[in-house]
């Protein structure tokens, strides 16, 4: 593998020159009430920790409130505090401008309430300043994180990566942290790749930088939810949705030329195919998953005719689990041989237990709503039901029961 390193002396010359050698970059919106006592707790830690010239730059997206007056007066008050103003709001749109506007040989960023234990700052940007890697990330999914946040972030947080790894094979593991750093000279190569604007930039970068065959270093963090956070969870989740198919579709399709980028960063090549793979398994999954379908409807059916209906979904999902799970995993995800087989359709049984889960549960909310509801109404609330179960389904396979880490393919000559 080549390394690809930053210059050697970037951080020195702008240290004598009295540059800044980082420039962490807080994006806010209507933050009035934080941003003074933010901005100073974070000069204060870099004035103690950080061996050279550092600068923070407050990207003010399009504030209604006093957020810009205030980081301007900051500014004056504060050595190495600068503010920019943009006319329109966007995460995305802020880290983009002011990272390619900037000078320092090493960009980062942080969310304004800190959530981040700033002790983390040092090892983030460390391995970009020697060269070690391209991009660093903070992770809350560390076993080595301490985390204190709501269930419902929870879950949401580790559903969100399970997307990404299920349907654009990622290998980092906590994307939509606030705590991230990137070389300029790699900025300068990738950012006009990222198309994104809000809060999926993080993602398309990390995704990009990923299959360009950039090295990330990830950052275990304390991490501690802001109560006060104002991000609209539900609108956020779509934009993301939508970013995941946009770039599952350029990546399949080759419409990114980040060839250029693993030309000029001397980086490797991946190995062939790997954009296409996801089609593939697609495709396979879902001719697999419309026979399991009918399958299990036929099953249905029959059964319902001498058992209750949920007695009948029970024993169709069952009956047509093990003969799934056993497609996939030789058609789809190309395992073969005997190894790991016992563990992998335990875990299918788990993950078809899932869609036990969601069918018996639309059932039921069926029956509340529609005392005696009739047999197509029936059929069309499971077909929806089991449409989820699929993508879930074809989530977890990809993610977790046949992850390429879990298990070594042995193809049969």
């Amino acid at each position: 593998m080549t390394i690809t390193t930053l210059d050697e002396d970037a951080v020195q010359v702008a240290a004598k020159a009295g540059r800044a050698v980082l420039d962490v970059v807080i994006p806010v919106y209507n933050e009035e009430h934080d941003i003074e006592g933010s901005v100073r707790r974070l000069h204060s830690h870099l004035t103690a920790t950080f061996p050279y010239p550092f600068r923070i730059t407050v990207a003010d997206n399009a504030s209604t409130d006093n957020t810009y007056a205030i980081a301007h007066w900051l500014s004056g008050q504060l050595s190495g505090v600068a503010v920019t103003h943009l006319p329109e709001k966007g995460r995305g749109r802020a880290l983009k401008a002011v990272w390619s506007a900037s000078d320092a040989p090493i960009l980062a960023y942080m969310d304004v309430d800190l959530s981040t234990d700033l002790a983390a700052l040092l090892p983030l940007v460390a391995p970009l300043i020697s060269g070690h890697s391209d991009l660093a990330i903070g992770t809350r999914l560390s076993r080595a994180s301490r985390v204190v946040r709501g269930a419902k972030r929870e879950v949401i947080s580790r559903c969100y990566n399970l997307i990404l790894r299920g349907t654009l094979q990622a290998g980092f593991s906590d994307a939509q942290c606030g705590f991230k750093a990137i070389r300029r000279d790699v900025a300068s190569r990738l950012l006009p790749l990222v198309e994104d604007t809000g809060w999926f930039f993080d993602t398309e970068m990390l995704v990009l930088a990923e299959r360009a065959g950039l090295r990330i270093h990830e950052v275990p963090v304390d991490w501690v939810d802001d109560p006060d956070s104002r991000v609209d969870i539900v609108a956020t989740a779509v934009a993301d949705l939508k970013g995941v198919w946009r770039l599952g579709r350029g990546l399949a399709t080759g419409a990114l030329p980040l060839h250029t980028v693993r030309a000029s960063m001397k980086s490797p090549e991946i190995a062939p195919g790997v954009e296409s793979r996801l089609v593939r398994q697609l495709l396979r999954f879902g001719g697999i998953g419309v026979a399991s379908t009918l399958a299990y409807l036929v099953l249905y059916v029959l059964l319902r005719g001498v058992v209750g209906a949920f007695t009948a979904n029970l024993l169709a999902l069952l009956v047509t689990a093990v003969a799934n799970t056993a497609a996939n995993r030789r058609l789809t995800f190309g395992v073969r041989g005997a190894g790991r087989r016992g563990r992998q359709h335990v875990e299918g049984l788990l993950v078809f237990g899932l869609g036990l889960v969601l069918t018996t549960g639309a059932l039921s909310v069926l029956h509340a709503v529609t005392a005696a509801p009739g047999r197509g109404v029936e059929l069309a609330v499971l077909i929806c039901a089991n449409l989820a179960a699929t993508i879930l389904r074809f989530l977890l396979f990809r993610a977790w029961v046949f992850h390429p880490r879990r298990t070594t393919p042995i193809r049969e000559p």
